[in-house]
């Protein structure tokens, strides 16, 4: 049975890592399996981890839902670096993401628009070069070497 430090930090890895961090956990699949019927059973607020997000229903508007966005950032991309846009487009796809460039230029449209100041970029976000182009950060993850696999940390095969 988990003890109540398991389950906190079990739920705090899911919060920030996603359903995959559970098998790096240490738990035993059936102390797992425990607590995710206890959660079930008591109607506990707990994170229950899902495997895929459903990205129909994201709240933004229909024209960045039918915006595309793989066409805008070859347009932004320079040739010399058109390999690296690829290689990303192609682990956002495989990821099932694409909404997530969809929402963030959204976002970044919505913050121009109203004056509204963000950041220069932290963490791995830095690492994505199709995050730069669309201006979510100010570094250019081409010019620094920064590993496309660093954003996408979970892949083992990049």
């Amino acid at each position: 049975m988990l003890t109540n430090e398991q389950e906190q930090k079990l739920s705090n890895a899911v919060i920030k890592h996603g359903p995959g961090i559970i098998r790096f956990s240490g738990i035993s699949k059936k102390d797992i399996q425990r607590y995710f019927d206890r959660i079930n059973l008591e109607n506990l607020p707990y994170p229950i981890p899902k495997e895929t997000i459903d990205v129909t229903n994201w709240l933004i508007p229909k024209e960045y839902k039918d915006f595309d966005i793989e066409n805008f950032l070859v347009n932004q991309c320079p040739e010399q670096n058109y390999d690296r846009l690829i290689k990303e487009l192609e682990l956002y796809q495989k990821h099932d993401m694409l909404m997530v460039l969809k929402t963030m230029k959204y976002l970044v449209d919505t913050f121009r628009n109203h004056g509204i100041v963000w950041g220069v970029g932290r963490g791995s976000s830095v690492a994505s070069y199709c995050l730069y182009l669309i201006g979510v950060h100010k570094i250019d993850s081409v010019k620094y070497n920064l590993p496309i696999e660093e954003f996408f940390k979970g892949d083992q095969n990049g």
